[in-house]
């Protein structure tokens, strides 16, 4: 789509003289009457109110009869349930239906990514609809918006930056997944909102994994049930003392199953997902975030220490390096359908405090997995080795990259990637001691891009370093692999 107006632009008021005046019956109709599913199940068809969907509008937007509406509010469900959908179909009617002269609807998120989600959802129903299409101009590049000359109404995506907030007046703002939101950035919007006699902050959300979180401190607000300002809807499975298998927890948390909402993909997603990160997504739980990567004994059961890599076989490599407190490690995987880990180096701190990492016999053993394997790629974190990933550079050109392992929207599908595959057993490793016990020291850290691993605390002395070099390996190595069977690879 190019960035900018359209050339023509209907400025007559769209015709909305058929729908109820006001009330919930008004959005129902608005709803089904004008918007079609921009993606997925029933893609292109007409959009169909769910009964739980319809419990959540007529929270959100009761009749002006019936009292007035909440100020803010926060839907809590687990993932699957087409929250981003629904959030564009309440965009939506925010912007051309709710009776709003000069509307600003804002999609918000924890940054400009999350934050076009819901706002792409939006922008495809409008392109889907001609009557929407033809009056509204819709603009793409770093700050997407949607405009409605008629009433002079604004549908904008920003990221959750209190400074990005400034100067708006919004009618209606929507924040997708208000557990990884600040809580000042909330706090922002709620008062900028206030500007207005109707006006709704409405927040839809997978639970958080921090009990500090702004999230879980409006959840127990709603959960008292005593403030009519503030709308609380929540989906979760709540005795969590049952398995998270059974099925009747599923259908609990779970509103869309069984409609667009598979019961064989949440069986799937049972069968390859951590069980916290499980509980949470899926179930809708509230859990502590310091849980294992992996379950117990799933490392030791892909462990082939058998298995000889053999000269001049394909191979990528991940390199994790430290300066002197972490560990240094230097890690491989076989490039193929069943792929091997195996341990290069692993440079640690014996608890010398004058200890350095002995950069020369790194580079040495670097050197001389060049010159025994197939080297396909060096992925490298970069952090204090610029000048050795340089002339490594130099000597195997195309063959050495910079892979920041603290950019989550690579880390997060390569910490998903390799957790399915030892899941699932498509994949081994030497049984090296020292990666082992890297590995038991992850735990999974949740962020808006899935589940990475860290360090039980910031300055815990229980290394990770040669777990990291592992499943930066694993990655490339999957990623050639798909490359030479012509799989799709997602791309960074």
């Amino acid at each position: 789509m190019r960035a900018g107006p359209k050339g023509q632009i209907d400025t007559t008021p769209l015709d909305l003289s058929k729908l109820p005046h006001a009330g919930p019956r008004r959005v129902v109709a608005f709803i089904e009457g004008f918007l079609l599913i921009p993606k997925g199940v029933g893609a292109r068809k007409p959009f169909r109110v769910r009964k739980w969907q319809r419990e959540i509008i007529e929270g959100l937007f009761p009749h002006p009869n019936t009292g007035p509406r909440p100020r803010t509010g926060l839907i809590s469900l687990p993932r699957g349930q087409g929250k981003s959908t629904l959030a564009a179909a309440f965009a939506l009617y925010g912007l051309f239906a709710d009776r709003e002269e000069g509307a600003q609807v804002l999609c918000v998120a924890s940054d400009m990514r999350q934050a076009g989600i819901v706002f792409a959802a939006a922008r495809r129903m409008v392109e889907l609809n001609p009557e929407l299409a033809s009056r509204s101009q819709i603009y793409a590049g770093d700050n997407p918006k949607i405009y409605v000359p008629s009433t002079d109404s604004t549908l904008a995506a920003l990221p959750s930056d209190s400074r990005a907030l400034q100067g708006w007046d919004p009618s209606l703002a929507i924040v997708d997944e208000l557990h990884v939101v600040q809580p000042e950035t909330w706090q922002s919007m709620t008062l900028a909102s206030g500007k207005r006699t109707r006006s709704l902050v409405l927040a839809i959300s997978t639970p958080s994994d921090d009990p500090e979180s702004v999230m879980y401190s409006l959840v127990l607000h709603g959960r008292k049930n005593t403030d009519k300002a503030f709308y609380f809807r929540e989906w979760a499975a709540f005795n969590q003392d049952h398995p998270s298998d059974c099925r009747h927890c599923w259908a609990e948390s779970n509103p869309a199953l069984g409609d667009f909402l598979a019961m064989d993909a949440m069986e799937a997603l049972h069968a390859t997902t951590r069980e916290g990160a499980f509980r949470r997504y899926r179930l809708g739980q509230w859990l502590s975030q310091m849980d294992a990567w992996l379950p117990f004994g799933a490392w030791d059961q892909v462990a082939d220490a058998t298995r000889v890599v053999a000269d001049r076989t394909k191979v990528c490599l991940g390199f994790d390096g430290s300066a002197s407190g972490d560990s240094t490690a230097l890690m491989g995987c076989t490039i193929g359908d069943d792929p091997h880990i195996f341990t290069l180096g692993v440079w640690q701190n014996p608890g010398d405090p004058r200890w350095r990492v002995p950069r020369s016999e790194v580079d040495k053993t670097v050197r001389a997995a060049f010159e025994r394997y197939d080297v396909q790629e060096l992925a490298c974190d970069p952090w204090g080795w610029r000048s050795e990933i340089e002339a490594w550079s130099q000597t195997y050109p195309g063959h050495v990259i910079e892979w920041p392992t603290s950019t989550l929207h690579r880390m997060g599908p390569a910490c998903d990637r390799i957790y399915t595959s030892i899941i699932k057993k498509t994949l081994t490793h030497d049984g090296d001691s020292r990666l082992a016990s890297h590995v038991g020291n992850c735990v999974a850290k949740v962020t808006p891009h899935g589940d990475v691993v860290t360090k039980a605390a910031k300055y815990s002395p229980r290394k990770i370093d040669s777990a990291v070099a592992m499943i930066v390996a694993h990655e490339r190595a999957a990623h050639y692999s798909m490359k030479k069977t012509g799989r799709r690879v997602r791309a960074w």
